[in-house]
């Protein structure tokens, strides 16, 4: 199975091969603890693991509904047509991002849908088509998050003019949401598909999800403390846009360097549960490789470190000096 296209800052998806090729042979259960964008829940999905899949953030929880959870569940034609139909109204974005992320008219449209999503009975149905709107809505946002102010998205959505000053006229970004829904559609339907699993999407801070899951293999993929990482700012827009209300920034997010090394320090005492653990980090990361190791000793003796050079994209540039991405795999029981 091929997953789709999620458009994800940090997302695993280059190197997902590599980390499923880790995952223990005897495991038969996968706690993806940080989902992000899905693209490693997916892999350990298709490899016949039954897969728990957790992140914070409501629209990663929308994405892991729609295809880890979602077995079967997809959109037809007449789904799309009862999501785009009636008139624009003044809603939530009208009121809050007109002129900041999207044009006026462009929210009140994304207000009708929004709506149109609620008359959704089927949970993954509407799961499925806030993953699809989540891609629209980035399609048309410059750089793919929102931390961008509006003169620049106004500039850089001036097909004209970014092609004069960047060589580029980006008219993706003037599509409509419809067109990004519907380019996107089969590929998403496609990528549903049933490993015969009971497997579950949880949207939870990660101290309460470890609490309530069980699985042979906790995967982390946290934040990565000192790098672009800010992924309230990247896509908290998308989850203020699902519940209708500004959402607050989340606790405990793995970013801060101050307290970073306490946080870990207490994620890993509460892991005990789990044989075994996978953590994916990255050589720009603090704490740094050897101070990661350090903390990782108070809790087991058995601990490999896997490296692979990988170069993070980020607005198209790619940098000239590859990282270090780091897979720590421990066994807490030997």
């Amino acid at each position: 199975m091929k997953y789709p296209t999620i458009n994800y800052i940090g997302n695993k998806e280059k190197i997902v091969d590599w980390i499923a090729s880790l995952i223990p042979h005897d495991a038969n259960s996968f706690f993806d603890a940080f989902s992000g964008g899905c693209s490693v829940s997916y892999k350990a999905k298709t490899l016949g693991l039954q897969v728990f899949s957790n992140d914070i953030l409501n629209i990663n929880f929308q994405i892991a509904k729609a295809f880890i959870e979602n077995n079967e569940t997809l959109l037809s034609k007449d789904d799309v047509d009862q999501l785009f139909s009636g008139e624009p109204i003044e809603g939530f974005m009208f009121n809050n991002y007109s002129n900041r992320f999207y044009y006026p008219d462009e929210c009140k449209e994304l207000d009708i849908i929004r709506k149109n999503i609620d008359s959704f009975l089927n949970p993954y149905k509407k799961s499925l088509a806030f993953a699809l709107l989540r891609r629209a809505m980035i399609r048309k946002m410059p750089y793919s998050r929102f931390t961008i102010n509006w003169d620049k998205i106004v500039e850089l959505r001036n097909e004209d003019l970014s092609y004069s000053k960047y060589g580029r006229r980006r008219s993706y970004h003037n599509k409509t949401f419809r067109f990004h829904f519907e380019d996107n559609l089969n590929e998403y339907n496609n990528a549903i598909f049933d490993n015969q699993k009971n497997n579950k999407a949880l949207n939870l801070d990660i101290f309460d999800a470890i609490n309530i899951t069980n699985a042979d293999v906790i995967y982390l993929d946290p934040p990565y403390s000192g790098t672009m990482n800010d992924y309230y700012g990247f896509y908290g827009l998308l989850d203020s846009y699902i519940k209708g209300e500004q959402v607050k920034p989340f606790d405990k997010n793995f970013m801060d360097k101050k307290n970073i090394k306490y946080l870990f320090y207490e994620l890993f005492s509460r892991l005990s549960k789990y044989r075994y653990w996978m953590l994916s980090y990255n050589s720009r990361s603090t704490p740094s490789k050897d101070e990661m190791l350090e903390l990782l000793n108070h809790f087991s003796n058995d601990i490999a470190v896997h490296e692979m050079p990988y170069a993070y994209r980020v607005t198209g540039k790619e940098k000239k000096k590859n990282d270090i991405e780091y897979l720590f795999l421990i066994d807490t029981h030997l």
